[in-house]
């Protein structure tokens, strides 16, 4: 095989993960890999259009200010995924910013952003967020021109609309190779087990999945003032009193989830303790807490859950409670056998020789196993 139709292959495998990034980002309501902004307020480090390399939460750490954030805003712009830069730190969360806003994000009513509100962070190098020109406007475009068919059936979620691209950029990556000479040598060389392909995409599509449970989820800490004239503040009650708060869960993605609550401290309570979402559903959960008859501050925490809905509701309560880590590893087990199931039909399970010639190419060989399937 000579250079360019490794590079062929090389450029085919990453146009269809990047496709595929694209799919699950939007699928799980926040950035795997990709990013891309839809409106000025980072102007000028991206400009409406622009991607970037989104980095994890949980691999980027800590956020410092300067660092080009995605957090899940409950505000800003009606709330959802922003990308603003981190310009300061509070002891109630950190305080964001659009580079071309003349104000923060909490001058115009944001709360602080604490760190379970960040997804993730735009890669820098020197300083400076890697931007990939147009990525924004691909997706649009292609959202535009498949969003009337799509309607008819009561689709909308631009995730489904992203399946479609993903296609098409896997057909165009194909056609590129459609002109290569060929070569009768009937060598095994260059030969790619299907199992490997299958595994690999297994373990990077529920590795997606995984991350779209864990990190939105974690423990949320409330501070829980005890005074003898307690206000009106929700959060400041008299001794031996009761503080009750409520907040909203949602639902980003596509997915449908179950979202399960537990106190981690004695005298809180929460209702209700679990709640199914769907396509950008919210629940509104009313944490209420005792205090003590001492006067002071204290803080009470309650831990939160998040479950690809892909068993039964009362199943996955059942596996929470045995451990939560327990129902974690059922929802991956699930979705790793839909993907195998799925990428089984589209790969096979024979060999796929990356080689022209006499042997069908690689992207021949898996459009017809496509056509095939949609028979």
């Amino acid at each position: 095989m000579t250079t360019r139709e490794w590079l062929a292959d090389a450029g085919t495998v990453l146009l269809v993960v990047l496709a595929l990034a694209l799919l699950f980002g939007q699928l799980l309501g926040q950035p795997v890999l990709l990013g891309y902004v839809t409106t000025g307020s980072m102007e000028p480090t991206l400009s409406p259009g622009d991607g970037f390399a989104a980095v994890p939460s949980t691999v980027a750490g800590e956020p410092e200010p300067g660092d080009v954030v995605v957090f899940r805003a409950q505000e800003v712009q009606g709330g959802g995924l922003t990308t603003h830069r981190v310009v300061g730190e509070t002891q109630e969360g950190y305080v964001t910013k659009g580079d071309a806003n003349p104000f923060t994000d909490q001058d115009g009513g944001e709360p602080p952003v604490g760190e379970e509100r960040i997804v993730a962070h735009a890669l820098q190098v020197d300083g400076t967020v890697v931007a990939i020109p147009f990525l924004g406007d691909v997706v649009g475009g292609l959202q535009a021109l498949v969003a009337v068919p799509f309607g008819l059936f009561g689709v909308g979620q631009s995730g489904t609309v992203l399946v479609v691209a993903g296609i098409v950029l896997f057909v165009l990556a194909g056609a590129l190779d459609e002109g290569r000479p060929v070569d009768r040598s009937r060598t095994r060389a260059n030969v790619l087990r299907a199992w490997t392909v299958v595994l690999f995409v297994a373990v990077v599509l529920t590795g997606a999945a995984t991350a779209g449970m864990v990190l939105p989820a974690g423990t949320h800490q409330v501070e829980l003032a005890v005074a003898e004239e307690p206000g009106e503040d929700p959060q400041v009650v008299a001794p031996g009193g009761t503080a009750q708060l409520t907040y909203q869960v949602h639902n980003g993605g596509a997915i449908p989830v179950l979202v399960v609550t537990d106190p981690i401290d004695d005298g809180v309570a929460v209702e209700p303790n679990r709640a199914v979402l769907g396509l950008d559903q919210r629940e509104a959960v009313t944490a209420r807490m005792d205090a003590p008859r001492q006067k002071g501050t204290y803080a009470r925490s309650v831990r939160e859950s998040r479950y690809l809905l892909v068993l039964p509701p009362g199943v996955l309560a059942a596996l929470h409670r045995a451990d939560p880590l327990v129902a974690l590893l059922a929802v991956d087990i699930v979705v790793a056998g839909f993907v195998v199931a799925g990428a089984v039909a589209v790969f096979g399970t024979g060999d796929l020789r990356l080689r022209p010639g006499t042997d069908v190419p690689l992207r021949v060989r898996l459009r017809r196993r496509w056509r095939q399937f949609r028979r």
